[in-house]
């Protein structure tokens, strides 16, 4: 007796185990799933980054106020998500209503939409409203919206109350024309037709846009982690013609692998951003979870920074030598919690900001720029090396950036140099590492 109610007590188990491991397999082959198709790197705003008035007043922001943003979509989605970060907010975020739509001309940075293409965003199973606490961000229910790869999306968002505060979320570089208009005007087919409608380039609140995809088409996305170059600074304000711009349209050209035709290209940078040390957003070593990690489909990532490290400490030899032996640490261990993850890191090397008038410019700066080089190429950390430096330097003197590629500052290259930046990428890396690298111990 006691035999069989083992025996059967036994084939229960198994049975149950045999149900587990089914599941197991199921959930873990899912046949469709969530990659970020468009973002940029959530910062509080600096104060002189902040709307204009009467859309900033003391202790609140947006009051009855509509914003109208624009974005350059990296992958085509037939269902999509729009994800709203209140992640430095000195108080709750409250969206009383937000809209999806097509630009009426399908350029970037434009006040007017087409009005057949409006859709209503909603939030945890239908409101059109919601209130996000600070700290926090919100996912969209999903939307039967046709995104497509390389084309513009306008987001329009009112806020009834206004957020009362003067901390806020958003990314100051935008390179693209955002409306700001009284009243709710989500729908309105041209806010610039309002008098009152003021404008300039930044993006608040918006964090990123979410594809739904078959996993059986490969899609999947790369982040990377920058600074001021790879946010654009001195790129063309309203045409999309970053580095990673341009990368994503090779990406997408005719001549393209299908996998490669199939990654989305996540823009993580922002202007004066740092790997040691907070300053223009989180620092870089501090943002990989939140920014790389946590990011929908993330199955490859970048980081290209260190000059704003460089360029702020000391000229002094022992501040130099400390800041260089610092960011070859902090890059180690970016590679190490990546890697961590299964996730192929590349590495690019920083350029040159030598120059007259630059207030980088130093001899000892760029013998550390010099030494962190040498590590980057060397090491062998990185899964690959895209290297930035050799593009854009001076073959004549190579602490300064080619005169044809600079902007004119000395630290940021222009159109062309940019272009030849995105060339300089190898492509055939995400055919290389498309299942992902074993971690290294």
């Amino acid at each position: 007796m006691v035999g069989s109610i083992f025996k059967t007590a036994l084939a229960t188990l198994v049975a149950l185990q045999a149900r587990a491991v089914e599941g197991a397999q199921r959930s873990s082959s899912p046949k469709s799933h969530w990659v970020d198709i468009w973002g940029s790197m959530p910062q509080l705003v600096e104060y002189t980054n902040m709307p204009p008035p009467p859309f900033n007043e003391s202790g609140i922001v947006f009051q009855n106020a509509s914003l109208r943003q624009t974005i350059f979509i990296t992958q085509s989605a037939p269902t999509i998500r729009l994800v709203i970060s209140n992640a430095f907010g000195g108080s709750d975020l409250p969206i009383s209503s937000a809209t999806l739509a097509v630009p009426l001309n399908g350029s970037a940075g434009t006040s007017a939409i087409k009005p057949e293409s409006l859709a209503q965003v909603t939030w945890s199973g239908g409101l059109t409203n919601i209130t996000i606490p600070d700290g926090a961000r919100a996912i969209s229910d999903p939307i039967q919206y046709p995104a497509t790869a390389q084309e513009i999306l306008t987001i329009s968002m009112y806020l009834a109350t206004g957020q009362t505060t003067n901390l806020i979320t958003g990314h100051p570089g935008s390179r693209t024309n955002s409306y700001y208009s009284p009243g709710n005007v989500t729908a309105l087919a041209d806010v610039a037709t309002l008098n009152a409608t003021q404008t300039s380039q930044h993006w608040y609140f918006i964090s990123a846009v979410e594809g739904y995809l078959p996993t059986s088409l490969g899609t999947r996305a790369i982040s990377i982690i920058g600074d001021s170059i790879t946010d654009g600074r001195e790129s063309d304000n309203n045409e999309n013609d970053r580095w990673p711009d341009n990368v994503l349209r090779r990406l997408q050209a005719p001549n393209a692998t299908a996998v490669q035709k199939n990654i989305a290209v996540i823009n993580q940078a922002a202007g004066g951003n740092r790997v040691l040390y907070d300053g223009n957003g989180p620092n870089a070593l501090g943002r990989v979870d939140r920014d790389v990690l946590a990011q929908s489909g993330v199955t490859y990532a970048m980081v290209f920074e260190g000059v704003n490290d460089i360029g702020t400490a000391g000229t002094d030899a022992a501040s130099q030598a400390n800041v260089g032996d610092r960011l070859i640490s902090a890059f180690d261990q970016m590679i190490s919690m990546v890697h961590a993850k299964n996730i192929p890191m590349f590495g690019a090397t920083i350029t040159p900001f030598g120059g007259e008038g630059q207030a980088y410019s130093d001899p000892n700066r760029e013998a550390t720029r010099q030494r962190v080089n040498k590590w980057i190429r060397e090491s062998g950390r990185y899964d690959a090396v895209v290297d930035f430096d050799a593009v854009i330097r001076d073959p004549a003197n190579v602490s300064i950036i080619n005169p044809e590629y600079d902007s004119g500052d000395h630290l940021h290259p222009n159109e062309l140099g940019y272009t030849l930046m995105a060339e300089a990428f190898d492509l055939s890396l995400f055919d290389k590492y498309q299942n992902g690298v074993e971690e290294r111990i």
